[in-house]
């Protein structure tokens, strides 16, 4: 259900050449993945034999045994749901292949022999391995090759396999060395539609080399926009010149998403669910991806199906997948850090350009909250990297009814220890005149109230910026752009958007992390109060207490929620229903069901109804994969219905 596939890289014990024992190994992970909702269960290149036997395959008696353990393997799946793939030898036609055995319920479905024999020193496979023919495959029945059998039945053989459960899930498979190579096998079988690549390995340890392995699983995984399983022989197999660490790892469109951590290891497993949804979608997104498809038709339409009908296989609902909160925001403090200070980077390179087109100083509003004091910083490191002091910078405060004295204070002491050209324009006169002028009573705390405040703010910092030669800088972020949560014509607009592809939850990890690097000395005070102030756009009366009353998060719902529905709606154009069972696993610490449902229902209105404020947004970089541009990454016509979306949460 919501196309996630559950799969298991298992990394048995091994003795070299006895059959019984790594069979026995092999069982029992299998029963245990299989008690784990696994769909599928990978072991390593020659599982069944061990790796590391050498001229010993040239044994008749080894041989032999291998093919006893495969029919003991096919009879232990009877009555079991989930796929098992082993490694064996396979003498076929005179020929010793490398092979990998598909099994379920009972069958052996299919054998994948191994496409490139390395010849190397350490790996002289080719002294006991055939390398496969080109083309199509062939079939064998289970007699030639000696499997027991209830009765006598076909295999396919060949490197031209594709699996499919159910007509769902695709997945295809190749052994180690084939993903080394400058065309793996992996490539043409993601363009076949594979949505999960196996990799039964063997790959030996040596300095750095794990690092390289982990970037060519990982780059495979992104090129073929697939999810991918590598399985690598542990440490019990021969040591007599190698060692063999056991590294197995799980990735999804170039991401590790699980991974054997320790240097040397085996006896282990590790599960993961892959959204294959996250991966189709962006196959339909990458053009690029379709037009290789269409290259390589020629050798496509040579594929075979091999399908695997099973109403009890895919049964995972992803409650082994990750799915992180914060889908913006790197988890780990250090990869944060080095993020954020990297996005610092693009947006100050991104105003410096304008600058120096335009020849303009930046003018901004500084309110005393998140978005402005970024935006702010953002100004003063841009200035500083043309040699130009931070006082050519044009910062305007301009309290008005909401504003309280804490942002007051604080959008003043920003100002002053940053160094920047400071400025106070109190706009409760022009506001209060401009209400008689238009006949609006300010006793009326409505809409109109709260946007002539934002349009003459806007208004200020566009005449004062042509007074002096200025370019006014927008200070809106990304979650307030998706929700329409700006005055149109007014904190909506600006000459430059710094802030344009940055959401709400990471602004606060940004000004953190800048606080950390301590990129302007004396400002971690002020800063570390910005961050823990209320985020509100203090445009109704503060309580009795003087403090903030308008409180954002309580009128439109947590951003922490929003951002959570924008990033998988829009990265990977999930369904309300998808998106709705993924955040209940996702925040079942934090919010009910009920919550959920709720602020869903408020983000897709309002992110429906709010597209005209977007469709005429300001020029700001993009930074990170979201961005909502009319001129690049989201274009969406301005009166589209949401009709169908909302219904799909009415049923939810």
């Amino acid at each position: 259900m919501y196309d996630y596939v559950r799969v298991t890289a298992a990394v048995p014990e091994v003795k070299v050449a006895d059959t019984e024992f790594n069979t026995e190994k092999i069982r029992v992970m299998f029963l245990e993945a299989e008690q784990h909702g696994s769909d599928v269960v990978l072991f390593p290149e020659l599982s069944v034999t061990a790796y590391t036997c050498a001229d010993l395959f040239f044994q008749e008696t080894l041989l032999k045994k291998s093919i006893e353990a495969l029919s003991s393997l096919i009879v232990t799946s009877r009555n079991h749901r989930t796929v098992m793939v082993v490694g064996a030898p396979v003498r076929v036609r005179d020929a010793l292949y490398n092979c990998a055995c598909v099994i379920r319920d009972g069958k052996l479905l299919g054998i994948v022999p191994k496409s490139y024999i390395p010849n190397y020193s350490e790996f002289y496979e080719k002294r006991w391995f055939d390398s496969p023919e080109t083309g199509s495959g062939f079939t064998v029945s289970t007699r030639k090759l000696g499997i027991y059998s209830r009765e006598d039945y076909e295999i396919p053989f060949g490197t031209d396999l594709l699996f499919c459960i159910n007509g769902e899930i695709k997945f295809g498979i190749e052994l180690c060395e084939d993903l080394w190579t400058p065309l793996p096998p992996s490539t043409l079988l993601a363009l076949s539609g594979a949505d999960v690549i196996l990799n039964l390995s063997a790959s030996n340890e040596t300095i750095a080399k794990r690092e390289y392995r982990r970037q060519l699983v990982a780059g495979q995984s992104g090129r073929a926009i697939a999810g991918y399983v590598y399985a690598s022989a542990g440490s019990s197999e021969s040591t007599t010149d190698l060692i063999f660490s056991g590294h197995s790892m799980i990735a999804e469109n170039g991401s590790v998403i699980a991974e054997n951590t320790k240097g040397i290891d085996g006896d282990y497993m590790i599960t993961a669910d892959i959204d294959c949804g996250k991966l189709r979608h962006d196959r339909l997104l990458n053009k690029s991806f379709g037009d290789c498809r269409k290259r390589s038709a020629a050798l496509l339409d040579k594929m075979r199906i091999v399908e695997i009908n099973a109403n009890d296989l895919l049964r995972s609902r992803g409650e082994c997948a990750y799915i992180k909160k914060r889908p913006f925001v790197p988890s780990a403090r250090e990869d944060r850090l080095k993020r954020c200070l990297t996005i610092f980077e693009m947006q100050v390179a991104g105003l410096k350009k304008r600058l120096e087109v335009t020849g303009a100083r930046p003018v901004i509003g500084v309110s005393g909250g998140l978005d402005s004091t970024l935006a702010l910083l953002v100004c003063v490191q841009a200035v500083k990297n043309m040699d130009k002091p931070a006082s050519y910078v044009a910062g305007i405060t301009m309290p008005c009814f909401g504003t309280t004295d804490r942002t007051y204070h604080n959008s003043l002491s920003l100002m002053e220890s940053l160094g920047v050209s400071a400025r106070e324009i109190n706009i409760r006169e022009s506001v209060t005149l401009h209400a008689r002028d238009i006949g609006y009573d300010l006793a009326n705390h409505g809409v109109t109230y709260e946007n002539m405040q934002a349009r003459e703010r806007t208004q200020v910092l566009m005449d004062y910026a042509g007074s002096i030669g200025g370019l006014v800088v927008g200070t809106g972020d990304l979650s307030e752009l998706a929700l329409g949560w700006c005055t149109y014509n007014a904190d909506q607009m600006s000459m430059y958007g710094v802030n344009a592809s940055i959401p709400k939850t990471l602004i606060k990890w940004m000004i953190e992390s800048v606080c950390d690097s301590n990129v302007f000395p004396g400002c971690e005070d002020v800063l570390r109060d910005i961050i823990n102030t209320p985020i509100s756009p203090e445009l109704l009366p503060p309580d009795e207490e003087g403090d903030i009353a308008q409180k954002t998060e309580d009128v439109v719902g947590p951003y922490l929620l929003h951002d959570f529905f924008l990033y998988n709606m829009l990265r990977f154009g999930f369904s309300p229903a998808k998106i709705r069972y993924m955040a209940r696993n996702a925040f079942a610490d934090e919010f009910d069901d009920e919550t959920i449902l709720k602020w869903m229902k408020t983000f897709y209105r309002r992110f429906f109804s709010q597209q005209f404020k977007r469709s005429c947004m300001p020029d700001g970089v993009k930074v990170g994969s979201i961005c909502l541009s009319p001129r690049g990454d989201w274009r969406m016509p301005s009166d589209a219905s949401a009709t169908a979306w909302l219904a799909e949460i009415e049923e939810l």
